[in-house]
């Protein structure tokens, strides 16, 4: 390709269709929410806006991460689309906020049970550790599994770490945002080596520190279970679902007519990193499943038990959709290159994991005896990928889609495969 064809100071226009669908679908979610509370169903909306709220987070820091990897591997094919994921990691701030807005009201807003004929005041969120009198000696709730546990799951410490990583997470992706910019006014290597040392070091916190996120905010959901691989697990799926959301975003604005620097080479290495992140997350699935099937210990057996037994469509649709199709699908090279059939598994991968989130919070966050779907679930899916459309195409739309001064632009500019 002629860099001397492309404008450098190309900048995407957030209006008309996508901007209206974004606002009905943030609109939809706020219906969504204000039904599920005034029919009786607050503890499932509360189990989706987790759902949807650590979903929204985790595809924003895993942009931040795709930021981070590209700039410690010096990577040159990726210089031209960085934007991309700079908006998603630019909306993490909000995405936090967000989460920890949803975690906190489920904690400390209760409700009454009957559990063993005793009516029980339980929080909506994280019931099984944060109800009271569970780690209390001679309580009538006491539970000496929790109470081992209550150093570690306590409100005040599980809040702490929550707002220590997403505070973190933040301030990072502010700072790649920033030196992205600086780098475009001022050009030079300044910017790039800031971005690489900072790059380094956030890969260090990062790596120690969203297993134990994903154990506080997901795992402990079930608290007297636990996996030393839940961790990774989560990490592979968020991951796959950024690289997946980077694809998507890129495809449809090239078709609207921007980022037409952007080649097949660019999509296959898209395509590549979706199919192999796909079967890593199958193997840290099956493997944890596996360990767990075969050890067949009955406080380790029951986590898959309640999915396989009362979830059972939603257990064979997520393997189905995260594993099949972009195994079958991305396995030939022409699909990875052809934007119409990474589009399609893009999506269809952004939806199956919508399904292992379901999977893994509904089981343990909603007591109502249901694995339905209604509209309590459509409603408030929509409505968060109304807020990320807006938020996300919002920060992009400020500043040029190409980082111009960027050091390996050129070699993103003549990137083949």
């Amino acid at each position: 390709m002629g860099t001397h064809n492309i404008n450098f100071s190309e900048q995407f226009e957030f209006t008309g269709k996508v901007k209206t669908l974004s606002i009905v679908g943030i609109v939809l979610g706020i219906a969504a929410i204000a039904y599920g509370f005034l029919s009786g169903h607050q503890e499932r909306t509360f189990a989706n806006l987790l759902l949807m709220g650590y979903y929204f987070a985790c595809v924003c820091m895993s942009g931040m991460f795709f930021l981070a990897v590209q700039f410690v591997a010096q990577a040159g094919w990726s210089a031209s689309i960085l934007r991309v994921p700079q908006a998603m990691a630019k909306t993490l701030p909000i995405a936090a906020v967000i989460l920890i807005a949803i975690i906190s009201a489920g904690l400390f807003i209760e409700h009454t049970i009957v559990e063993h004929g005793q009516s029980v005041s339980v929080p909506y969120l994280y019931k099984h550790w944060a109800t009271h009198g569970l780690a209390e000696k001679g309580s009538e709730h006491y539970d000496a599994i929790i109470a081992g546990k209550s150093v570690f799951l306590n409100k005040p410490f599980f809040l702490g770490r929550q707002l220590l990583f997403l505070g973190v997470y933040s301030i990072f992706a502010m700072l790649f945002v920033k030196f992205s910019y600086n780098e475009d006014l001022a050009g030079g290597l300044n910017s790039y080596r800031k971005s690489f040392k900072n790059a380094c070091i956030f890969l260090v916190i990062y790596g120690f520190t969203t297993p134990i996120f994903a154990f506080d905010t997901i795992m402990s959901l079930e608290a007297h279970w636990f996996s030393t691989m839940f961790g990774w697990y989560n990490f592979a799926a968020m991951w796959v679902s950024s690289l997946a959301t980077i694809a998507i975003i890129i495809i449809l604005l090239r078709r609207a007519g921007y980022m037409q620097w952007v080649n097949n080479s660019h999509l296959h290495n898209l395509g590549q990193f979706i199919f192999g992140f796909s079967i890593f997350w199958t193997y840290v699935w099956f493997a944890q499943f596996l360990l767990i099937y075969y050890a067949n210990m009955p406080e380790e057996t029951v986590y898959f038990y309640k999915r396989f037994e009362y979830y059972k469509f939603w257990f064979f649709l997520n393997l189905a959709m995260n594993f099949l199709a972009p195994v079958l699908l991305l396995m030939d090279r022409d699909n990875k290159r052809t934007d119409v059939r990474l589009l399609f598994v893009s999506i269809v991968v952004l939806l199956g994991h919508w399904v292992d989130y379901y999977q893994m919070i509904m089981p343990g966050a909603v007591e109502e005896g249901t694995n339905g779907f209604s509209f309590i679930e459509i409603g408030i899916a929509a409505g968060f990928v109304g807020l990320f459309t807006f938020t996300v195409l919002s920060a992009l739309s400020k500043k040029p889609l190409i980082a111009k001064n960027h050091p390996l632009l050129q070699e993103s500019l003549h990137h083949q495969l």
